[in-house]
């Protein structure tokens, strides 16, 4: 059986007793239905993972740390148009599943999502619950860096070095055509009804090269999968 892996922000060293958050109390409790004894691993989301024991229901004993790594080369940041429901969740349970670095929920155009200041905040507490669900599972030991919703227009604002891409169907790059990137890879995805010509041209204004991959037109949660595993396999760890 494979051992339950469990996120505690909390400085880790060897037989520290520490205190386990609700949530993960009650993930032991009500889901893996651990007895006292059990063996866990415990990482804090910033690299550092240990062994560890199951005092009881809400504390465990840290052992060795483990020396493992799980991180891609690539330093990916996926800036993703805000979906619908779950096909957001998914996007982000999957490119944490597939090694980004950094991700950034933005709000363009033609997205259907409408999130008041409130909502916003609820929202993004989601998300990064299933990053780090996603991390969990995965095994990454390292949090993607979940940053604040904000506009398209802002995100673009922000200078960042290395490559950058915008998936366009009608883009004139393709993967086969670029050069290995010498720093980070920004990667930026529209929403379901896709971005507006206006914002590819803004994108491109901003350095972004459009990029397509293959013929057909992919849903925004297919495209964000279909890009990163493409980058990671020809640049990254999965080839």
């Amino acid at each position: 059986m494979q051992i339950p892996r469990i996120y505690l922000p909390a400085t880790l060293a060897t037989d520290k007793r520490l205190e386990l958050d609700k949530q993960a109390a009650r993930h032991i409790l009500t889901v893996l239905r651990l007895e006292p004894g059990a063996p866990l691993i415990i990482f804090d989301g910033r690299g550092n993972a240990h062994q560890a024991r199951l005092e009881h229901a809400t504390h465990v004993i840290i052992g060795q740390q483990i020396q493992s790594e799980t991180e891609s080369p690539l330093r990916i940041h996926l800036i993703q148009a805000i979906s619908r429901g779950e096909r957001m969740d998914h996007v982000i349970q999957k490119a944490v599943e597939l090694g980004v670095s950094k991700i950034t929920p933005v709000l363009s155009q033609h997205c259907m999502v409408k999130l008041k200041s409130d909502r916003a905040v609820k929202r993004l507490q989601h998300w990064r619950g299933v990053a780090i669900s996603a991390c969990e599972q995965c095994g990454r030991n390292q949090l993607p860096v979940l940053n604040t919703i904000t506009t398209l227009n802002q995100a673009l604002s922000e200078q960042e070095h290395g490559l950058k891409l915008v998936l366009d169907p009608a883009g004139q790059s393709t993967l086969s055509s670029l050069p290995l990137p010498e720093k980070a890879i920004t990667l930026l995805i529209g929403p379901e009804g896709g971005l507006s010509d206006d914002e590819i041209r803004q994108a491109e204004q901003s350095e972004f090269a459009g990029l397509r991959i293959g013929p057909r037109t992919l849903r925004t949660e297919t495209a964000a999968i279909a890009a990163l595993s493409a980058l990671q396999t020809l640049w990254g760890d999965l080839g």
